[in-house]
């Protein structure tokens, strides 16, 4: 994908965002984002998983400050080497957390070391709307 291609994709999918005409998700499944320079970009719902097991392909995108909430973001060894900031891990982090500790397929091991991230996760930018994690916070 040439930069031109996702300039004008990321352009479709923020008016997308802000419901004005010629606005169009932004569906970046199975693209080749290898390096791409997407720091600061307005990435929030946007589609980077893949039909078939093509998912975007992050390897060293710079994805610093870009805004990720609600966007499909696929978990597979393609996105270990993109660049993130502390916002973006915190966010991962909180996610883990909250989901591990509700699991009553966790064991308690894992959930012990999981509590020990609590006071980062914490730091999550939508802590206030998503709830707060509490050390005892355990289901199962």
């Amino acid at each position: 994908m040439t930069g031109e291609q996702l300039d004008s994709i990321l352009e479709q999918h923020k008016k997308w965002l802000n419901d004005e005409e010629g606005g169009i998700r932004a569906n970046l499944s199975g693209a080749d984002l290898t390096g791409a320079n997407l720091r600061d970009a307005c990435l929030s719902r946007a589609d980077l998983s893949g039909a078939d097991m093509r998912f975007a392909d992050l390897f060293r995108a710079d994805l610093s400050g870009a805004n990720l909430d609600y966007s499909c973001l696929p978990l597979w060894c393609g996105l270990l080497r993109a660049q993130f900031d502390d916002k973006q891990i915190i966010q991962f982090v909180y996610h883990t957390v909250k989901a591990g500790l509700n699991s009553p397929n966790v064991s308690e091991n894992v959930k012990k070391e999981l509590r020990k991230l609590i006071g980062l996760a914490n730091r999550f930018h939508r802590v206030d709307e998503c709830g707060r994690i509490k050390i005892q916070e355990v289901r199962g």
